[in-house]
C-alpha cells in the first residue's frame, strides 16, 4: 500500500503539492476549510507567472513607502491600526529584512524558482489541457518619467540575473500592445513573464486529482493533531480524524493557526487584495501589465479583463473595504483613457488573503521538531506564479530526495 499524504489547504500551493505527490504514487487526502466551489486567494488573482519579480517584498524603501501610503485609504498599501503583538513582531522582522543584502541574496533564488515554475506550467498545460497560458510577457506601464527611471533600474537588475527586459518609449509600448490605448510615458517589457486563467487552472488540476483517486475533504476545519513522539499520525478535523504517513501544511493565511498546534511559529500577516473582472471590456490588451504607480495588475483572460491590487494588512478579515476598491477603479482610466469608472458599476469585487512572511519569501521545507511534516506557505503575491515548482519541491521532500533548488533561504524555522 502506498504512503498516505495529508495536505492541509486547497489553494494553488496545496493543489500543486497534492498533484505532484499523486504523480509519485502517494495516496493523497486534501483538507480545506472552504467548500469545493470556493473563492480563496488562488481563484480571483491576476494569474501571472513573473520571473521579473526577483526582489522580495521586504526591500530597501519598502517601509518608508508603506508609511507614506498608509495614511491614504485608497493607496496600494494600508495597515489597519490595531493592537496586535503578532503584527508588531511581524513589522519589526519586516523592517530588519528590508535591506540590500536580503535583496541580493534572494534575487538568484527567486529567479530560479520562477523560471522553473514557468517551465512546469508549460509541462502541466500539455498534461492537463489548456488553461489559457499566454507567453507574451508583462508590461510595467509608467505614467511618469521618475517611475520609468525606477523601472528601468529594476530591468537592469533583472538583466544582471540573466532575464530579458527592455525599456520602451510610449510608441514602442503601443506597437507591442496595439489593441489598448495607453496614457503613459513608457514601459518596461519583461519578456519571460506569462499569464493564464487561474480559475481554469485550478479546475483542471482538481479534476485530474479526482481522476487519480485523491480524496477531497471540503468544509472541514483542522482543530488538532494526533501524534506519536516526533511523528504525526492524524489530523483531527471538525468531521473526524484523517490518518496519514506524511503531512503538508499549505493553508495560506491560516497556516500560523494550523501550525500553532504543532508548536511551530510562522510569523505571517494576511495581505488582503481585491480584483474586479470586466466581462465586456471596452478594449482588450494582448499582454498582462502592471500600472506601476498605482500597483494595479491587469490581465486579459479569454474575452474578459481582470484588474487587481492593494495590500491591506487587516488580520484574517475578508470583508470588503469600498475605499480600497475605489482606489483600484480610479487608477485605471489614468493609464487606459478609454475606460471609465462607470464601467465597474455593479461589479462585485472579489477579495482574497495572501500569506505574507516578514521577509517576503515563502516558508518551504521540513522542520526539525517533526519527522513527517513539510511546510509550504507564505508565498504572498507569488503563490500562483510559484505554485507548480513548490508542488514539485514538496514532492521531492516527501520522497526524501534532495530538492532540485537550494531551499536554505526558505527554511520554515528561520525566524526561530
Amino acid at each position: 500500500m502506498s504512503e498516505r499524504v495529508v495536505v492541509i489547504g486547497g489553494g494553488v500551493i496545496g493543489l500543486c503539492s497534492a498533484y505532484e505527490a499523486s504523480c509519485r504514487g502517494f495516496q493523497v487526502t486534501l483538507i480545506d476549510r472552504n467548500p469545493a466551489r470556493r473563492d480563496g486567494c488562488s481563484f480571483g488573482n491576476a494569474g501571472m507567472i513573473v520571473p521579473s519579480h526577483v526582489a522580495p517584498l521586504a526591500a530597501p524603501g519598502a517601509v518608508a513607502l508603506g508609511l507614506k501610503w498608509m495614511w491614504n485609504p485608497e493607496s496600494p498599501f494600508y495597515v489597519r491600526p490595531r493592537w496586535s503583538w503578532e503584527l508588531a513582531d511581524w513589522g519589526l522582522k519586516f523592517w530588519r529584512s528590508a535591506n540590500r543584502g536580503h535583496v541580493e541574496r534572494s534575487g538568484p533564488l527567486l529567479r530560479d524558482l520562477h523560471l522553473a515554475s514557468r517551465q512546469a506550467y508549460e509541462e502541466l498545460e500539455s498534461q492537463l489541457g489548456s488553461f489559457g497560458l499566454t507567453r507574451r510577457g508583462l508590461l510595467m506601464l509608467c505614467r511618469t518619467e521618475a517611475m520609468l527611471a525606477e523601472e528601468a533600474h529594476a530591468a537592469e537588475a533583472a538583466r544582471a540575473l540573466g532575464l530579458r527586459a527592455r525599456v520602451l518609449d510610449r510608441q514602442a509600448a503601443a506597437a507591442l500592445d496595439p489593441d489598448v490605448t495607453m496614457a503613459i510615458v513608457g514601459a518596461v517589457h519583461h519578456e519571460q513573464d506569462c499569464h493564464f486563467d487561474p480559475n481554469r487552472f485550478m479546475e483542471v488540476l482538481q479534476r485530474k486529482l479526482t481522476d487519480a483517486g485523491a480524496e477531497f475533504r471540503w468544509s472541514e476545519t483542522l482543530v488538532d493533531w494526533r501524534h506519536d513522539g516526533r511523528k504525526l499520525r492524524a489530523a483531527l478535523t471538525t468531521s473526524g480524524e484523517v490518518e496519514g504517513d506524511r503531512f503538508v501544511l499549505a493553508a495560506g493565511s491560516w497556516s500560523p493557526v494550523v501550525a500553532r498546534g504543532l508548536k511551530l511559529g510562522l510569523p505571517m500577516q494576511a495581505g488582503k487584495g481585491y480584483s474586479l473582472t470586466l466581462t465586456q471590456p471596452r478594449q482588450l490588451p494582448q499582454l498582462c501589465s502592471i500600472l506601476t504607480e498605482a500597483r494595479v495588475a491587469v490581465t486579459p483572460m479569454g474575452s474578459t479583463l481582470r484588474f487587481g491590487g492593494t495590500m491591506e494588512i487587516a488580520g484574517r478579515d475578508e470583508s470588503i473595504a469600498p475605499r480600497r476598491v475605489q482606489g483600484i477603479v480610479k487608477a485605471i482610466p489614468q493609464y487606459f483613457p478609454e475606460f471609465r469608472v462607470e464601467d465597474f458599476a455593479g461589479i462585485e469585487p472579489w477579495v482574497g488573503l495572501r500569506p505574507v512572511s516578514p521577509d517576503g519569501l515563502p516558508y518551504l521545507g521540513k522542520v526539525p521538531a517533526w519527522d513527517n511534516v513539510i511546510i509550504a506557505t507564505g508565498h504572498a503575491m507569488m503563490g500562483m506564479s510559484l505554485g507548480p515548482i513548490t508542488g514539485r519541491l514538496v514532492a521531492q521532500l516527501l520522497s526524501d530526495e534532495s530538492p532540485s533548488i537550494d531551499l536554505r533561504l526558505l527554511n520554515p524555522t528561520r525566524f526561530g
